[in-house]
């Protein structure tokens, strides 16, 4: 029996996390890929990234394959890591734009999961590795995104904006949120328990310090009376938080992946997104899930859609398409199985083509959701367009 009444609870990390340090790395190399490549005579359709970065005291370390042209310098990427430290907001001792050993190991993708992806001998181009990929929508927030995830990345934009304009020059780049909301009849009504994690510079802050500091972004990112006499505050709460970021802890590129989707509330295949260009289709069709799920709740015709695709390496057609509209939907399921593929190809050139993934648009998708965004005029965050709702509104 499905509950109507239940707390649940999503989590959020700012762009000065350890692990979003790498993420955001990885991404800058995909996007010097596509920003590069095409000056030096690649076609985007061909430029490979498959980067891995992590991070600890004073030390980045940058691996994987790539593919494109010898112009990308390993002098190159380490420049673009440093800017991209530096962007985040990082001089500490133990972590400096300036001062971090930046090792590249990077070399060329295997020639054997090449032959699958490329096309030839007039076949379309394969999916860049097996796996499953989920997207999801819902009608709790304007975005189509479930409460506790949107918001909780809400108040860490809001105190980054803070950080970076000067107006909170206390806090550091580290931060980590977490918002429990409490549901009645299936919808989000109240936050009963918050927790607010920031680095600081000032030693002598106790919690109740940084929570005077942090609580205005909170109330300003939450709705309006969600925030109660009741509602339980956890800031800082094992005290001091002055060491952070990959000084604190190590980082890895791939670990926030429930940070970057649907904050739990929905399944998710396992593949990470950061460092991938857009022929793995952990990334691109996962992009697509979203795409879709959004455009069937958009159109009306559910209040909440996942989608699974399925791929195998080297295959160019989706081994499965499935959609689950959680008993909310106004039409046969089995239908838009069927409709689905008619108005967006889901084979990895179709998506990115649909979508217009084959550029230089990821490293503004490293922190703070994949999903959930504004479309802006580069063409990132495409996949958050509602362009199909009217088209399956008159299929039905």
């Amino acid at each position: 029996m499905q509950r109507s009444s239940y707390l649940f609870t999503s989590e959020s990390v700012a762009e000065g996390h350890p692990d979003k340090v790498c993420d955001r790395i990885s991404d800058e190399v995909v996007d010097a890929f596509f920003r590069l490549g095409p000056k030096h005579g690649w076609a985007p359709k061909d430029l490979r990234v498959a980067c891995e970065t992590l991070a600890t005291t004073n030390r980045v370390v940058i691996a994987g394959e790539t593919r494109g042209p010898d112009a990308i310098t390993k002098e190159l990427l380490i420049d673009t890591a440093r800017f991209a430290i530096r962007d985040i907001g990082y001089e500490q001792e133990g972590f400096h734009w300036q001062r971090a050993n930046i090792e590249v190991l990077l070399h060329k993708q295997s020639p054997h999961i090449a032959q699958g992806v490329d096309a030839k001998d007039n076949k379309d181009e394969g999916a860049g590795d097996q796996g499953i990929m989920f997207g999801y929508a819902c009608r709790e927030t304007e975005s189509l995104m479930p409460a506790p995830i949107q918001y909780s990345h809400a108040i860490l934009k809001l105190m980054a904006e803070a950080r970076k304009s000067g107006k909170e020059p206390q806090l550091g780049p580290d931060a980590k949120s977490q918002v429990t909301v409490r549901y009645e009849n299936g919808k989000p009504v109240e936050v009963p328990q918050i927790v607010v994690s920031t680095q600081h510079f000032d030693p002598l802050l106790e919690s109740k310090h940084v929570r005077e500091l942090v609580e205005p972004y909170v109330r300003k990112a939450l709705p309006e009376g969600w925030l109660t006499e009741r509602t339980v505050w956890h800031v800082n709460p094992t005290g001091a938080f002055v060491v952070g970021g990959p000084d604190g802890d190590c980082g890895l590129t791939g670990r926030k992946i429930i940070v970057d989707t649907y904050g739990g509330a929905a399944p998710h295949g396992g593949g990470a997104f950061s460092g991938k260009d857009p022929t793995k289709v952990d990334r691109s069709a996962a992009y697509a899930a979203r795409y879709l799920a959004k455009n069937v709740v958009a159109a009306g015709l559910a209040e909440r859609c996942t989608i699974q695709i399925a791929y195998a390496i080297g295959v160019s057609e989706p081994l499965s398409l499935y959609v689950d509209l959680h008993d909310t939907g106004e039409v046969n399921p089995v239908k838009l199985e069927k409709l689905l593929p008619e108005l967006m190809s889901l084979k990895p050139r179709g998506i990115r083509e649909h979508l217009g993934l084959n550029r230089p648009i990821y490293a503004r998708t490293s922190a703070y959701g994949h999903f959930g965004r504004t479309p802006d005029s580069e063409g990132g965050f495409s996949w958050e367009k509602t362009d199909l709702a009217d088209e399956l509104r008159r299929a039905f």
